[in-house]
């Protein structure tokens, strides 16, 4: 069954059920309210009845009896009515019945009415000379009220009529009821079909717009207004379906710089293998000198590293990113570490003219692994000395709260802000024009030591001005404050 035929069954059985209780309640009261105003006209009539009846002597301030004529004459006005009543003695003798009516009154009836009370019989068949069209007697409503005089009693009346008239009424408000209750049936179908419809309207919305995006159509919305449930789901829609544009264009933007990267990797590959597969032909055929041979095996050995570095960090990367790197960390020198590195990479700073300066405090501990460490500031330091000409490097070391930082400054072609915002972006270069330099082969490396700080709980910070330099800071947490565990969390790509 579709969902708007179910919610239309529920709002319908709800409604309809609330109206049967109703109805239901309805129907008893007024049945007792109509039993009730029949018993306080009987017991009116029956007072009336005692006060034009009943005789005192007024010398003895005596009770003496009840005038018959008057009791006649009550009686013949009563029976018009289709009321009867008799009249009872203290000895429970009946002293006067109109048209022969009959009562049953039982002993504790009889108890009650000594005491003072009324009682109310809601259905009896009593002895009466009326019958009915099928021989029987007909149903009765009774009032027994018993009353005194001098605080003692002198009489009981039990007066009574056909409940056919109450019936009568009740039969009337029924069928007025039900038509009512089929009226608001109908009403109930229809308002319960625009309520269904208004629900599932917005649902078969939301399905249309299910079906585009599994058609791979990403810029559809649907709408969110109001504070349902429906609504929440609509929004929730809409922040999926926004997710979904900017995985698309994040898949297009690592698609196309992919591809980049294979042709870079291939034009860089292409011409150490060029050269090497040269020199070796040369070597087979006896073409080169004597005297150039150990250059061009030079030539060759540089060219095989180059390589060697490309594969390199493809793989580094590819192990950070699929957790499968382990961290051993430990507490070590900071400064002697930074000198080695300074000394290592002197010979390429002065190539570039560059000068290598170096202040880390003394001693300065850090908790790392020790060759991620030396990766992720060897390749920072690289870095620098790469996009610097005839400049100054600053390697700074110091202790702050919780950590150790670190900070290599330079004065070289800096970066611009959108160059700035995607430095931690694989297969990234800030310069095209040096992607042939044999430093920065596969545009990975920065990539890298973002990932590796990460892993070490860390954070690395990046600030540049185009033709001014650029500063990077990197904090390393200590051991209390760094994570606990030693292999990779997932850490996804942050800007």
């Amino acid at each position: 069954m579709k969902l708007m035929y179910r919610l239309m069954l529920s709002f319908f059985a709800v409604i309809m059920i609330l109206m049967a209780i109703v109805s239901i309640s309805f129907i008893n009261v007024t049945n007792n309210t109509l039993y009730h105003n029949t018993w306080q006209q009987l017991k009116s009539y029956s007072d009336s009845l005692i006060q034009d009846s009943i005789r005192y002597n007024m010398a003895t301030q005596s009770f003496e009896g009840f005038a018959t004529e008057s009791l006649n004459s009550n009686a013949n006005l009563l029976t018009r009515q289709n009321v009867h009543f008799a009249i009872y003695d203290t000895t429970h003798r009946k002293i006067f019945a109109s048209n022969g009516f009959t009562p049953n009154m039982s002993k504790d009836d009889w108890k009650k009415l000594k005491k003072g009370e009324t009682v109310y019989t809601k259905l009896i068949t009593p002895k009466i000379n009326a019958r009915v069209s099928n021989g029987t007697s007909p149903r009765m409503t009774e009032v027994s009220r018993p009353y005194f005089y001098k605080g003692k009693m002198i009489a009981v009346v039990s007066i009574a009529t056909f409940v056919s008239t109450i019936e009568q009424n009740m039969h009337q408000i029924k069928t007025n009821l039900i038509m009512a209750l089929l009226t608001a049936s109908l009403v109930t179908l229809a308002v319960s079909y625009f309520l269904a419809r208004s629900i599932t309207k917005r649902i078969d919305r939301l399905r249309l717009a299910t079906h585009q995006i599994a058609r791979g159509n990403y810029n559809v919305e649907v709408d969110d207004d109001g504070r349902d449930e429906v609504a929440d789901l609509g929004r929730s829609f809409n922040q999926m379906t926004a997710s979904l544009r900017e995985s698309q264009q994040e898949i297009r933007r690592q698609e196309e710089r992919r591809r980049q990267f294979m042709a870079d990797a291939a034009h860089e590959m292409r011409t150490p293998l060029t050269t090497i597969n040269g020199i070796l032909e040369g070597l087979q055929y006896d073409a080169i000198p004597e005297e150039d041979k150990k250059h061009s095996i030079q030539l060759m050995q540089n060219d095989t590293r180059r390589l060697i570095r490309l594969v390199n960090d493809n793989l580094d990367y590819e192990k950070i990113r699929t957790n499968q790197i382990a961290m051993e960390r430990k507490v070590f020198d900071a400064s002697a570490v930074l000198e080695n590195l300074k000394e290592q990479l002197s010979k390429k700073a002065k190539e570039k003219k560059d000068t290598l300066r170096l202040d880390v405090e003394k001693d300065l501990r850090v908790y790392a692994d020790y060759d991620r460490f030396v990766q992720i500031m060897f390749n920072i330091i690289q870095n620098a000395i790469q996009f610097t000409d005839q400049g100054i490097i600053d390697i700074r070391g110091y202790r702050v709260e919780k950590g150790s930082q670190f900070e290599v400054q330079d004065n070289g072609i800096g970066m611009t802000p959108e160059q700035l915002d995607n430095i931690w972006e694989r297969y990234y270069k800030a310069d095209r024009s040096r992607m042939s330099t044999k430093y920065g082969e596969s545009g990975l490396g920065l990539a890298i030591v973002h990932q590796l700080v990460l892993l070490h709980g860390g954070k690395i910070d990046v600030k540049s001005q185009h033709g001014k330099g650029t500063t990077f800071t990197i904090f390393f947490p200590d051991r209390d404050y760094a994570p606990h565990n030693n292999q990779q969390t997932n850490n996804k790509d942050k800007k």
